[in-house]
C-alpha cells in the first residue's frame, strides 16, 4: 500500500518507514505543516495515499506551552481528516495515535479499553479530544484509534526519561537529577510499536480503539537498577523537586489482550532487553 506517515522525522516515525518498506509497502511522509489548510489539501490530493498511519504530535508532557498541544494534535489532526476526505482517495485505514495518557489516574490494573479516561494533563486531554473530535469523521473515513502507552529505544531523545538514563550510564556519570523515583510506567520497545501500527493497517478494525502496550509496569527505581546490573555503574540520585510533575500519574499499565485479537500474536522484548540495545549504541544515535 501507499502508506501517508505524518511525524515520519520524529523517534516513532522513521522506525515506522523502516518497518512498512522491509514489508512491501510504500511510506510517503507528509512534508506539509498540518496547520496549513491548503498546502496539506493539496499534498494529500497529489499522494492519494491507500493507508495512514497519524503520528505527528507534540508529545512531550512537560512541553512548556500547553497551547501547542492543542494547536497540533486536535486542530492539526482535524484539518488532516478534512483533507484525506475532500481528496476522496482508496483509503482502507486512517490510525490516529493518541496516548494512553488519556487514562491518567485510575485504579483499573490493567487499563483495558473500556477503562473510562481521566487525563491528567494538557497533553492527554489533546488526545482525548482528537479522539472524540475523530468521531465526527467515522461516517466519512476508515478511522482507528491507538492508544500506545510509554515507547522507548535507540534514538529517542534524551529529555525522555529512559534515554537520560541510559545517556547517564553511558557516560558514567557520578549522579543524576531525577524527579518522582515511585512512578511506574509501561514501557513497549519502539520496534515492537511500529509492527504493531502496521499490522493494524494491514487489516483494519474500523471504528476500534486499541491500546499497545506491554501489560508489564517498571518503576524509576527498578530501571535505575537494571541499569546498573547491565552496566556494573553505580549513580547517585539527587531529587530535584522541580522535576516532580503536579498531577503526576503514578500508575499506568495497559492490557494488550484486544491488540492480540485484532492482529494476532504480539510481544514487546522485556524492558531488560530493550535498555541493553540501547546502551549498544554511541548517544544520539539515528537510525
Amino acid at each position: 500500500m501507499r502508506v501517508l506517515v505524518t511525524g515520519h522525522r520524529g523517534f516513532t516515525g522513521r522506525y515506522l518507514l523502516a518497518e512498512l518498506q522491509a514489508h512491501g509497502h510504500e511510506p510517503v511522509g507528509l512534508t506539509s505543516n498540518l496547520l496549513d489548510e491548503t498546502a496539506l489539501a493539496a499534498e494529500i490530493a497529489a499522494c492519494r495515499p491507500e493507508a495512514v498511519v497519524h503520528l505527528a504530535a507534540v508529545a512531550f508532557v512537560a512541553h512548556g506551552n500547553a497551547n501547542d498541544f492543542y494547536r497540533t494534535n486536535l486542530i492539526g489532526t482535524r484539518n488532516l481528516l478534512a483533507a484525506l476526505a475532500a481528496a476522496n482517495a482508496p483509503l482502507t485505514a486512517v490510525l490516529l495515535v493518541s496516548s494512553g495518557n488519556v487514562y491518567g489516574n485510575t485504579t483499573a490494573n490493567p487499563i483495558t479499553e473500556t477503562t473510562s479516561p481521566n487525563p491528567t494533563n494538557d497533553y492527554a486531554v489533546s488526545k482525548l479530544a482528537m479522539e472524540q473530535m475523530a468521531r465526527l469523521w467515522q461516517p466519512h473515513l476508515p478511522i482507528l484509534i491507538a492508544r500506545p502507552f510509554n515507547t522507548t529505544g535507540v534514538g529517542q531523545p534524551t529529555h525522555y526519561l529512559i534515554p537520560k538514563l541510559v545517556a547517564h550510564f553511558q557516560m558514567r556519570a557520578p549522579e543524576i537529577e531525577l524527579g518522582n523515583l515511585d512512578v511506574w510506567r509501561d514501557y513497549s520497545d519502539v520496534r515492537a510499536v511500529v509492527a504493531a501500527y502496521r499490522r493494524l493497517i494491514e487489516h483494519p478494525a474500523v471504528g476500534a480503539t486499541v491500546n499497545i502496550c506491554s501489560g508489564t509496569t517498571h518503576s524509576v527505581r527498578e530501571i535505575l537498577a537494571l541499569l546498573e546490573r547491565l552496566t556494573g555503574h553505580t549513580l547517585t540520585v539527587r531529587t530535584n523537586p522541580a522535576l516532580i510533575r503536579a498531577n503526576e500519574v503514578t500508575h499506568l499499565c495497559g492490557s494488550n489482550a484486544l491488540l492480540k485479537e485484532l492482529i494476532g500474536p504480539w510481544r514487546t522484548p522485556p524492558l531488560e532487553e530493550t535498555l541493553a540495545w540501547m546502551l549498544q549504541h554511541p548517544l544520539h544515535t539515528q537510525l
